[in-house]
């Protein structure tokens, strides 16, 4: 790469203004040091803003087609880089390689080429009578990302924002500053004005405030947890900025006893296992009918204790280590939570993975008998734990799902589709769902509650980066 002493601000790789702080990559299979990165002072993120600033003057008044073919540069230059990218993120944070080129550097992927279609033919204006509906860009606008899906984040922030005439300063996670830099190469490589795209790299906690808070920030889209999403949304507050956040979640997994259990239940516990449960619309509480519940647990104990961990590079590979030390203490710590609160461990447990003494590896774990009120229940693990839950009939699905502070997304399996319609119409989430349907690249990405107020995905991600204006008599002809 190269780059790693420097940050990519108005259209150049430039060196810190204030040299000396860095960022330690460690690789959490190995626990070894990788890498060392260059932090941003504040006087950095003053020039990346100003960068961004300057530049909205020109670039919020391109065409559509001129933001197409600026698009269209940074697919092939992405595409280009896939293979280094997710190298990048096995190394950073432990992603199993097969996934990280699979589904991590494809779904960025497929952020771009989305972001592509719906401005090819996007009504920015239309008519209503005699006044003319204008959808501009929102103007500058900080991107603030996470670790745990870095490039799917990443491009879901960035493409719109370019799609619909934003400028940006992108801050990626501390975790995840190699796989950033890369993205940055690919931007420079596709020939972007000087100062649209800017990166900075450095620790949410000494940048977000001086991001969210500066007042020719216009918008903040933060991904990350409810506790960081607020305390953005606190710093941004004093300037009226638009703040778009996709937070935390505790989504339920609600299965019917009329389902094929083994396959449904097998899929259950995949999903919510899959980059070591690092996922915010994992399927974290399953929900299963009295009728089947102790043959669902037995499957589902089954299942997490079939589930490879190891080696991320490995190629059988499931679950790689979490992202860290500090996600290693919190996932252990709710294990220890769980078991302290009476929940039946039927799975995994405290103790590392066998011939895993380095690295921060964790058990697939699962909890039977779990109650709502129980911590393990009630908050984000972040980490590959799973609760089951049993219920006595819908009403009590239902109620059960429902009673969470979160609300991203929920699951719903029935033979019946009449029923899993109707359960999902009364889930309080964002996205549901149906028989292990996938998730849609072009429907809209987002939570209710503590997940946060924001949409990302297709047409719903590039509003997200409009404002809208009404031009009233726009067509009297007087």
């Amino acid at each position: 790469m190269g780059n790693e002493a420097k940050f990519y601000i108005d259209g150049r790789w430039v060196d810190p203004l204030e040299p000396g702080g860095t960022i330690t990559v460690v690789n959490p299979a190995t626990e070894e040091e990788v890498a060392r990165v260059a932090a941003a002072s504040e006087a950095d993120v003053e020039a990346a803003i100003g960068a961004a600033h300057r530049a909205f003057a020109s670039y919020g008044l391109t065409s559509r087609e001129e933001r197409l073919e600026i698009l269209t540069r940074l697919l092939e230059a992405y595409r280009r880089r896939m293979p280094q990218i997710a190298a990048a993120m096995t190394t950073e944070v432990g992603i199993p390689q097969r996934f990280a080129e699979r589904a991590h550097t494809r779904a960025g992927e497929g952020h771009i080429l989305t972001a592509i279609d719906v401005l090819t033919d996007y009504a920015f204006e239309e008519d209503w009578g005699t006044t003319r509906i204008v959808r501009e860009p929102v103007g500058v606008c900080a991107l603030i990302a996470p670790w745990n899906w870095p490039m799917n984040q990443v491009t879901a922030k960035v493409a719109p924002a370019l799609a619909a005439g934003c400028t940006m300063v992108l801050k990626p996670s501390q975790l995840t500053p190699l796989s950033g830099l890369l993205f940055a190469e690919a931007v420079d490589e596709a020939g972007l004005p000087a100062g649209v795209f800017n990166l900075v790299n450095g620790a949410g906690a000494s940048l977000g405030g001086a991001l969210a808070g500066h007042p020719l920030v216009d918008m903040v889209s933060i991904t990350g947890s409810t506790e960081v999403g607020g305390a953005v949304a606190r710093e941004a507050a004093g300037s009226i900025k638009r703040v778009s956040q996709e937070l935390g979640g505790k989504s339920a997994n609600i299965v019917f006893e009329d389902v094929e259990l083994e396959k449904v239940i097998t899929r259950g516990v995949l999903g919510c296992m899959h980059n070591s449960g690092q996922t915010c619309n994992a399927p974290t509480r399953m929900l299963v009918a009295e009728a089947v519940y102790e043959e669902a647990v037995a499957i589902a104990a089954r299942a997490a204790d079939d589930l490879v961990v190891g080696d991320p590079h490995g190629a059988g590979t499931f679950m790689g280590p979490v992202a860290g030390k500090k996600q290693y203490e919190k996932a252990t710590g709710y294990i220890k939570v769980g078991l302290e609160e009476g929940a039946r461990l039927v799975a995994g447990g405290l103790e590392r993975p066998a011939g895993l003494e380095v690295g921060y590896y964790v058990r697939p774990t699962v909890f039977a008998d779990v109650r709502s009120d129980m911590r393990i229940a009630r908050e984000e693990i972040f980490g590959p734990v799973l609760c089951m839950i049993p219920f006595k009939d819908e009403e009590h699905a239902i109620a059960i799902a429902n009673r969470s502070d979160f609300g991203l997304s929920g699951y719903v399996n029935s033979a019946d589709m009449g029923r899993a319609r109707r359960v999902a119409a009364r889930m309080r989430t964002g996205m549901v769902h149906l028989n292990g349907a996938g998730t849609d690249g072009r429907a809209p990405f987002g939570g209710y509650k503590k997940s946060g107020n924001g949409r990302e995905w297709g047409r719903f991600g590039l509003e997200e980066y409009l404002e809208v204006k009404a031009v009233m008599g726009y067509g009297d002809r007087r």
